[in-house]
């Protein structure tokens, strides 16, 4: 009775992305991505020990390998910000050479010279420093930035996701014993019945019929246990897998299967969830890193000015000869095979991409809601008649 409310209360409530442990998980600062979980060393489950579904949340957000990438990308996509700042700032190099030299001999009739061998050393500081590129620079910067929100929010939706996983696999193992119990006094209720089938035929009462139904109820029930045990197996096998521990040892859970009704509008629940769903988020920030992908390209028909230092220290032997020079260098692409032209073309078919994949996502996410909706509903008006055949 309380499974058949529960599970569509969690559908809705991870279509919406609102799970309480995910919540709980971002409130907690983390250096890298802002989404660790409270403790990031969980201790492994003990043999017997009492799990409530909290305990659980916390345990997969600390061990679900998933996470662990999402985070991995955010970090990866952090330093793609700081490669592209680099052009902000001067690129200084320090080189130096040894060549050792014997020129060839020579001869003439008249004369005859032998080549003498002699060293030359050069050394040098050369400073280069992008004065303007018409804003390519920032545009890659903004393109990574973007680029980091999306992985943010790619990182969030995976918490979410794993929080929902773990607490549909809680309930899944609730509910697996509630059906083992029912199962066991199943089969026990059919003894009963095959004695008393037995005894009335013993009499006479009833005819060998009634004997060989009741043993085949009897049967069939014992069929159904075994399969509500397997049934219970693979839930606990269900939770450790969405908890990311699969050698877990045996544990309780904390019963907690329970009618509460959720009280939410279509319409209300259609806001919420397009507000909160951080894949919507991280589609609309790829479609953004698209659009500035494709003014980035545009601007490769525009020149780069640079500026440029060198000191220099060259010569046969020491003290060496010393030099300097300072310049600027104006680059204008004039032709490069048509590359920027189809660069720009590629970047706006990205673009495309991008939009088509927000907009699958959101009617996605409509669907999602109604039809989650729709099972809380449904849920809702068949406890009353689950009730009637309790009684």
């Amino acid at each position: 009775m309380g499974r058949g409310k529960l599970i569509p209360a969690l559908s809705i409530l991870a279509a919406l992305s609102i799970t309480p442990a995910a919540q709980a998980a971002q409130a907690q600062e983390y250096p890298d991505t802002g989404l660790m979980p409270r403790s990031s060393g969980v201790e492994i489950i003990k043999k017997g020990e009492l799990l409530n579904l909290d305990k659980c949340i916390e345990i997969a957000l600390a061990k679900q390998p998933g996470i662990l990438a999402a985070r991995g990308t955010v970090s990866a996509n952090r330093s793609r910000i700081g490669q592209a700042e680099s052009n902000y700032y001067p690129q200084v190099d320090l080189s130096a050479g040894y060549t050792r030299t014997s020129p060839a001999p020579t001869s003439s009739r008249s004369t005859a010279t032998t080549g003498q061998a002699f060293d030359f050393y050069s050394n040098s500081v050369t400073v280069r420093q992008n004065i303007y590129d018409f804003g390519k620079t920032s545009e890659q910067v903004k393109i990574q930035e973007l680029n980091t929100d999306s992985a943010l929010e790619d990182l969030e939706n995976t918490v979410n996701q794993t929080a929902f996983s773990v607490k549909q696999a809680y309930y899944a193992l609730l509910q697996a014993k509630r059906n083992l119990e029912v199962a066991q006094e199943t089969v026990k209720q059919f003894e009963v019945h095959l004695e008393q089938a037995k005894g009335f035929f013993d009499v006479g009462l009833k005819p060998k019929f009634d004997v060989t139904k009741a043993e085949a109820d009897l049967s069939n029930s014992r069929v159904n246990l075994i399969k509500a045990q397997n049934a219970l197996r693979l839930a606990r096998v269900s939770l450790n897998n969405a908890m990311g521990v699969v050698n877990a040892p045996e544990y309780e859970v904390e019963d907690t299967l329970t009618y509460r009704k959720y009280e939410i509008t279509m319409d209300e629940a259609m806001k919420r969830s397009f507000e909160n769903r951080p894949d919507i988020r991280s589609a609309v920030a790829k479609r953004k890193s698209a659009e500035e992908n494709m003014n980035l390209s545009k601007k490769g028909y525009y020149p780069t000015l640079t500026g440029n230092a060198a000191y220099n220290w060259t010569g046969e032997k020491y003290p060496l000869d010393e030099g300097w020079n300072v310049g600027a260098t104006v680059n204008i692409p004039v032709f490069s095979g048509f590359l920027t032209k189809y660069q720009v073309r590629e970047s706006r078919a990205a673009l495309d991409v991008a939009s088509a994949n927000e907009e699958a996502l959101k009617q996605s996410a409509y669907f999602d809601v109604q039809q989650s909706y729709l099972n809380l509903k449904e849920a809702e008006e068949r406890i009353p008649a689950a009730e009637l055949s309790l009684k």
